[in-house]
Order: C-alpha cells, then sequence, then structure tokens
C-alpha cells in the first residue's frame, strides 16, 4: 500500500483546450499526483496561494494568459509567497524552437522546469507525457527538501538567537553602546577583526557576537586560545596533518581552519603564535588555502579571521616578536574593547544579570543585595573587569542564601579580609585580630589576589605565567582551581 501523499497542483490555464490536455496527461497518475484547483489568471492563482499556505506543491501555469499578469512577473510573484512552491511552465512559445535565453530568462525568476505545448499527439496529450510527469515528480521532490531545510533552518535561528540571548553584552553606557554599533559594523563584513583590550573584559564575548549576527552564523564558529598551545603543535593544531606526516601521526587529523570551513576561526592571544606560524597564517589570509602538515597540496578553505590580544601589537611589531604584514592584514575592522574601570555605570546592572543568571542556574531564589553591599561592590575598582566579578558572584551565591551584606561582599572580594591594590603591589588588611583567618585559607586568599595582581599587571596569560615562573598548563590549572578563569 502506498502511503506517499499526492502532489498537490494548481493549474493555471485559459484555455479549455489545453486544461483538457493536461488533465488527460495527467489522470493515468492519479495516485500519485493530484489536480486540487484551477485558475485562468495570475491574479486569482496569487490569492488562492495567500488563502491557502501550504496547500500546493507544483504550480504548473501557462506563460501567457489573460489578465495582464503572466509570465516571468507571475513567477516572481508566486516564489515570494511561498519560495518552496516549485513552478512549472507550458508554453507554445517555443514551437520546434530552442530558445536558450527563454529558457534562461524563466529559471532566473524561478521556475523549475518548462515544455512546449503542441508537438506530439495534440488531440489528446501535452507535448512529451513521460518528461511533463517527471518534471512534476522532480519539482515535489525539491519542494520537499526545501521545505525540510526550511525547517532545519528555522531551528538553527532559534539556537542561535538562544546563543545571542545568552551572550548579551550588558549595561547602558556610552562606551557600550559605541562598542555595540562597532559589533554591527563588523558583522554587515566579512573581513579580519582584531579586538583587543584588557584581560577579562569579554573579548571573546564580542567575537561570538561578531559571528552569530554575520551572514555566517548557520556555520561554525571555532575558538582557539593561541597562548595555551605548546608552539611545537601549533602548526598541526591549527593546519592539521595527514596519517604518517610524523612519529605519532597515526591517522589524518583536520586543523581547526578545516572545522571552522564555511565559518569563524577566533583567535585569542594571536600575539603568542610564533614567528612560524604567523608566516603561514598569513598566506591563508592571502590565499584562502591551507597546507596540511605531510602533505604537497593545498586545501582551499573559506574562513573569517577574527583575533584578539590583550597586548599593544603595534608595540609588539615595533619590537618584531609580531610581524607587520600579518598586523595589517587582521587589523581591517579595529574593536577595542572598554575595561570596567572605563564604564562604571554598567557595574549594578551586571551585578544583577549575573546574580540571575548563576541563581537559575544553581536553581535557588535570588537573594537580596544590600544597599551597604551594593555600594561596596560598586566602588570596587575591579581589575580583573567582567571575568573577576563573574567569579565573585558565585562565591557570593554559594556563601548567602537571603541577602548579601556588607560582610558578605567583603568576604568575597577577599575572605576574612579587604584586599586592594597600590602602586606598588597588594595591601591585604588581616581585619580584626580577634578573628585570624587559618594558615590554609590565608594562603588561598593571597594565591588568587596575587594571580589576579600579575595577570592585571601582564599583557596576556603567557607574561603571567613567566613571571610567575609557572609552565603556562600549570598557570591555567592554578587559575581554573582558584576559580579566576
Amino acid at each position: 500500500m502506498n502511503t506517499t501523499p499526492r502532489i498537490r497542483t494548481l493549474l493555471i490555464e485559459d484555455e479549455d483546450y489545453d486544461v483538457r490536455r493536461v488533465h488527460n496527461t495527467l489522470r493515468p497518475y492519479a495516485h500519485l499526483i493530484q489536480c486540487d484547483d484551477l485558475v485562468s489568471d495570475g491574479y486569482t492563482a496569487l490569492e488562492l496561494l495567500r488563502a491557502h499556505p501550504d496547500t500546493f506543491d507544483v504550480v504548473i501555469m501557462d506563460f501567457q494568459i489573460a489578465g495582464g499578469l503572466m509570465g516571468e512577473r507571475l513567477i516572481t510573484e508566486i516564489k515570494q509567497i511561498d519560495p518552496s512552491v516549485q513552478v512549472i511552465v507550458v508554453t507554445k512559445m517555443t514551437v520546434n524552437v530552442a530558445d536558450v535565453e527563454f529558457a534562461n530568462r524563466l529559471m532566473t525568476a524561478g521556475a523549475f522546469w518548462y515544455c512546449t505545448k503542441y508537438p506530439g499527439d495534440i488531440e489528446a496529450h501535452i507535448y512529451q507525457p513521460t518528461d511533463f510527469v517527471l518534471s512534476i515528480l522532480n519539482a515535489a521532490n525539491k519542494r520537499r527538501l526545501e521545505r525540510q531545510q526550511q525547517v532545519s533552518n528555522r531551528k538553527l535561528m532559534r539556537n542561535i538567537e538562544s546563543i545571542l540571548v545568552q551572550k548579551t553584552m550588558i549595561g547602558t553606557s556610552a562606551a557600550l553602546r559605541n562598542l555595540i554599533e562597532e559589533v554591527d559594523r563588523c558583522a554587515r563584513s566579512d573581513a579580519s577583526v582584531l579586538i583587543t583590550g584588557p584581560s577579562g573584559t569579554g573579548k571573546e564575548l564580542v567575537a561570538t557576537n561578531v559571528h552569530y549576527r554575520s551572514r555566517r552564523k548557520l556555520e561554525n564558529f571555532v575558538a582557539v586560545n593561541c597562548g595555551s598551545i605548546p608552539h611545537d603543535l601549533v602548526e598541526s593544531e591549527l593546519f592539521g596533518y595527514v596519517k604518517g606526516a610524523f612519529t605519532g601521526a597515526n591517522a589524518t587529523k583536520a586543523g581547526l581552519f578545516e572545522a571552522a570551513n564555511g565559518g569563524t576561526l577566533f583567535l585569542d592571544e594571536v600575539s603568542e603564535l610564533p614567528l612560524a606560524a604567523q608566516v603561514k597564517l598569513l598566506r591563508v589570509l592571502q590565499e584562502g588555502e591551507i597546507e596540511k602538515i605531510g602533505r604537497t597540496g593545498r586545501i582551499a578553505v573559506d574562513v573569517r579571521i577574527i583575533a584578539a590580544s590583550n597586548r599593544d601589537l603595534r608595540a609588539e611589531v615595533e619590537e618584531r616578536r609580531f610581524r607587520e604584514d600579518l598586523f595589517f592584514r587582521l587589523n581591517v575592522l579595529p574593536v577595542y574593547v572598554p575595561s570596567l574601570r572605563e564604564r562604571p555605570e554598567d557595574t549594578v546592572a551586571l551585578l544583577h544579570h549575573y546574580l540571575q543568571s548563576y541563581a537559575v542556574d544553581m536553581g535557588r531564589q535570588v537573594p537580596r543585595l544590600s544597599a551597604e553591599g551594593l555600594r561596596l561592590l560598586q566602588s570596587y575598582t575591579w581589575p580583573g573587569n567582567v571575568r573577576e566579578l563573574k567569579n565573585v558572584i558565585q562565591r557570593l551565591l554559594l556563601r548567602v542564601e537571603e541577602e548579601i551584606s556588607e560582610y558578605d561582599v567583603r568576604e568575597a572580594l577577599g575572605p576574612h579580609g579587604h584586599v586592594s591594590h597600590t602602586s606598588d603591589g597588594l595591601l591585604i588588611d588581616f581585619g580584626s585580630t580577634g578573628d585570624l583567618p587559618s594558615l590554609r585559607d590565608m594562603e588561598r586568599v593571597f594565591r588568587e589576589r596575587y594571580l589576579l595582581f600579575v595577570r592585571q599587571q601582564s599583557q596576556s596569560d603567557a607574561e603571567a605565567a613567566k613571571r610567575l615562573g609557572l609552565a603556562p598548563p600549570n598557570y591555567h590549572r592554578m587559575c581554573k582551581e582558584l576559580g579566576i578563569k
């Protein structure tokens, strides 16, 4: 038993003679194709399509009909109502003539196929009945595929809208409004973007917004921290390798450029790339091709590059640590992300946003924030920027049930004491001598605040690790343990 739904067609024809021939041609295939409706002019057809959306799979239309609306214009109007409806044109204009220009005009307007009316058994059938019926079957399959694609795209768009809601840039300050305008400007272009600003300001957040507001939003967004990749592995990570390219290459591996093909590759801390990798990155930006390790040929890729750095790349160029030509290639659309100190009026909005967000994630009520606690949070300088603010909010939610007091805020900013930055380094106030913290607690406080201080004084995480005498993996692990990153 055939459970496939029959193809629903609309016939637009003003000659009874031709209507009869179309019906005669389709009658043997009534189990596959049904003629749902018949109209004699274009305006009535459009009204019917608007009044009954999703009713018709295929429109069969004469090219020349009464009423003034016909030909390519009618095809265009039909496709504007429902792009997935397929249009088949029957015409007497090309009898015994191979008119490629005419056919191209129909296809450009949106027609799926066309055929000539008269040669053949003119009394009983339209020309080439088999081709005509097959074209209807193929058109219906194309409509089904396009409808499935529309459903998939709608789901993807809902996912993208959800991502943008989660990645909203919070605040009302003039500095943030300018940043949002810059993001919109970058999203309208396909040029390379270079994002700069202090550590912890949300450069990846900006890059995410640029990608998901651009024409590449349905493709992959791949982010990588260049400072976290060992120098001898950078090229294999970015460009991939083929099986047997070196000892241990037991299988072919796709690089990050291949993973991001068609979409966006976000290179955070791009200044940490070694010079050899910078040369290869420059070639990709210039030629649009990558060279996998162990492969002689090149692979074409279509990837938009968004790079970020908290270093002054112009100074890096002067110090010959960063290639000048690569800097100019990346810095087509420069975006600066201001520190929280530069937009203090956004602090309250950020505090309430993350209190709400993290409370929901923890499945609990949002605690009240006392006036004294709010004043202390507003007066704090936030050297770690938004990243530090988020960490403090999470600490508060882990220790407070109903109301966040000034004492709770001081504990979250620096447990058992107040920690502030001076021009010479760190000042730690232990508070009352009657309530001294344990040595273990104080060690954790010092490590956390000292790491934050060193990172603030450094141009990148890699530099901070070097100044602390730590290998980058150990540095990142320590930050994770302390809830810093």
